[in-house]
């Protein structure tokens, strides 16, 4: 049986009070695509005033409604804060679809469903609001039987609602990095397979992880399996499966390979991103990165090149079929194995895809869903400021597997990068991260020198991303403060970063993430936005961020004496990090992380099958990806550079070959 919230019992009863005659003039004034009806007809339907209601689109979305007391007058739709460019330039064209409609039953645009839906739930809550069916009371944060509320319980859909059944051998949820990889496996392996994404299209990340490719071997990267596993584990205090970290180590390589391959295949060359000239650092650096060359690379169209496209089209040469718009809404059972889902298509009407081999699900975990990440892990949502995350990363899946049976992990972490930059009166948290103004600050992770609110250095500036972004759980305004001066481009090249962090090239000529002239002509910007202030004095920089002048100069003076010594007697970071801070103008930004994605999930076997709460495999069941658990901890290795993405090829392809070939 269905459960209902106090505030959806106080909604039904208000409806249910109602004349007949009141709803006759409701069913006339929100039909079917909303054909307005005449105002007489409808006098008093509505309580004048304005009234607003938010959904979450891929992002947040506003609507706001002013209404007369027979018709909806003003209509104002706020998509800024969407991730798709075309939800953002919508907002209009929503607005005078809901004026034109006097109702929520607008078209959907195609293109931006996600966000469509989102607006269209608003409205309608705008116009419950204006008729009095709606409390203020908030839903509680459990339903009534203890249930989660960012869970919720599995959707009921009546067979009588769906309107499409498809057959397919694998399905495949999510079109990103390891949807793809996955499809391009399970078609290589001869099953009829079908990507259905919530968006009209996925991405692919760069920066993969493996151990052994051929590129490493080629330039000599000789990774240690086992030290690698020894590492991993110490950094997730345990809390992993170690024969899933011994897998990716043996299966990376050929995974990497395999892209380097299909990148060839487009004129794109593929680059192991060497190590090896940070000799004396304090932290264990493993050389795992790979990175595709797409500059001067050609899709056809004279566009350049991204692995999204480079593996769609290979995977249609394979026979693979993609569906656009259709989000999952529920995994489907029978008798203890999953033979599909649920899923809606672009019109919002529920369609069945039957997998006969088995179900992948790789959506892209949840750091796109705010109540998911305020309940489960809000220590992290503390010390955020910006989302980086790929649109449509809203949980999906993560609840779908739960709702089928899937332990979920029971530590929940985020990947954070120390790359957001806040104004000085900002604070960092849910609110700020969600909806605020925020400078994308590429110089976070370079070792400069940081201090906290109070002026003072605390940390060694030379650790991981989130290392001290963790560190700011001890500061009063949950941030610290990155200084540096005008000789920053002659640090940058001697502190010899790794992964995406590194602005110049590799030790074998690989092309960093950024180069340090991009970051230099982002710097402006930064400014003019009052995100980074540019002062001739450390007093002056001092007063513009907020800090205390007379404790910043020591500061400044303290670490330019361990500069000259060339020991860090403080802290200990490597002498070949430290950088004087005396050449004017000097550069300071208000510092706080930047959200990647987030990494708990279902657990899984070493068959990439999710387990049930008996840690059994659930049959027809794969997760890959974000979606998938027992693989990370408290925090990300970043010093293992494509951890996160090169587990999730390796792992997509593992999937695809198992569902295709096995059907476990």
């Amino acid at each position: 049986m269905e459960k209902i919230s106090r505030k959806g019992f106080l909604r039904a009863t208000a409806a249910a009070a109602m004349s007949a005659a009141t709803v006759g003039a409701l069913a006339a004034c929100t039909n079917d695509k909303g054909a307005a009806s005449s105002a007489a007809g409808n006098a008093g339907i509505y309580t004048p005033g304005t009234y607003s209601a938010t959904e979450t689109g891929t992002s947040a979305v506003t609507v706001t409604m002013t209404f007369s007391d027979s018709a909806i007058t003003e209509v104002k739709v706020d998509t800024s804060k969407e991730t798709i460019q075309l939800a953002v330039d919508s907002a209009e064209q929503f607005q005078e679809a809901l004026m034109a409609a006097q109702s929520s039953e607008i078209d959907t645009v195609s293109g931006a469903t996600i966000t469509s839906n989102a607006v269209k739930k608003a409205a309608a809550s705008c116009i419950e609001q204006a008729m009095g069916l709606a409390t203020e009371e908030e839903e509680t944060p459990v339903v009534d039987d203890g249930t989660p509320a960012w869970l919720g319980h599995e959707p009921e859909i009546a067979d009588s609602d769906i309107v499409e059944t498809l057959d397919t051998e694998v399905l495949v949820v999510g079109g990103g990095t390891g949807g793809l990889f996955a499809a391009c496996s399970a078609g290589e392996n001869g099953a009829k397979t079908l990507v259905i994404d919530k968006l009209t299209s996925g991405g692919v990340r760069d920066d993969l992880g493996a151990i052994d490719s051929r590129y490493q071997k080629e330039w000599g990267t000789k990774i240690d399996k086992f030290d690698y596993i020894t590492e991993m584990t110490k950094i997730a205090a345990g809390r992993l499966d170690q024969r899933l970290v011994k897998l990716w180590a043996e299966e990376s390589g050929e995974a990497i390979d395999w892209y380097g391959d299909r990148l060839a295949e487009r004129g794109v060359e593929l680059w192991h991103e060497a190590g090896g000239d940070d000799e004396g650092s304090r932290y264990v650096h493993f050389a795992t990165g790979h990175s595709p060359r797409w500059a001067g690379s050609d899709d056809g169209e004279g566009n350049e090149l991204d692995g999204a496209k480079v593996l769609t089209d290979y995977a249609k040469t394979l026979g693979v079929e993609f569906r656009y718009n259709t989000p999952m809404v529920k995994l489907t059972k029978e008798d203890g194995r999953v033979t599909g889902v649920i899923a809606q298509n672009e019109d919002g009407d529920y369609v069945r895809i039957n997998a006969s081999k088995g179900v992948i699900v790789c959506t892209g975990g949840y750091s796109m869903n705010y109540e998911m990440m305020d309940a489960l892990q809000p220590q992290n949502l503390a010390i955020v400021g910006r989302n980086g995350s790929i649109p449509g990363c809203t949980g999906d899946g993560i609840k779908a597997c739960i709702w089928a049976g899937g332990k979920f992990d029971e530590t929940h972490s985020m990947m954070m990068f120390d790359r957001a930059a806040l104004k000085p009166d900002a604070v960092p948290g849910r609110a700020q991260t969600e909806g605020g103004e925020s400078g994308f600050f590429w110089m976070g992770s370079q070792p400069f020198l940081k201090v906290n609110s109070k002026g003072e250095r605390f940390f060694n500036e030379s650790g991981t991303y989130e290392g001290i972004l963790h560190a700011d759980e001890f500061n009063e305004d949950h941030c610290h403060y990155t200084i540096f001066d005008s000789d920053w481009t002659t640090y940058i090249q001697s502190f010899k970063t790794h992964g995406c962090s590194r602005m110049f090239a590799f030790p074998n000529g690989a092309d960093p993430n950024m180069t340090y002239q991009v970051v230099e002509g982002m710097l402006p910007g930064l400014i003019e936005d009052g995100f980074l202030f540019k002062c001739d004095t450390i007093a002056e920089l001092a007063e513009k961020l907020g800090l205390p002048a007379d404790t910043l100069e020591a500061t400044v003076e303290r670490y330019n004496e361990l500069y000259d010594k060339g020991v860090d007697e403080d802290f200990g970071k490597e002498p070949f990090r430290l950088s004087a801070v005396r050449k004017a103008p000097f550069y300071g930004a208000k510092n706080t992380g930047y959200i990647l994605c987030t990494m708990d999930g279902i657990q899984i076997d070493q068959n990439m099958n999710a387990v049930d709460t008996n840690n059994q495999p659930i049959p027809g069941l794969y997760v890959v990806g974000n979606d998938s658990g027992a693989y990370f901890s408290g925090t990300y290795p970043n010093l293992s550079t494509g951890a996160a993405c090169g587990r999730t090829v390796t792992f997509g392809r593992r999937a695809g070959r198992i569902a295709a070939t096995s059907g476990i």
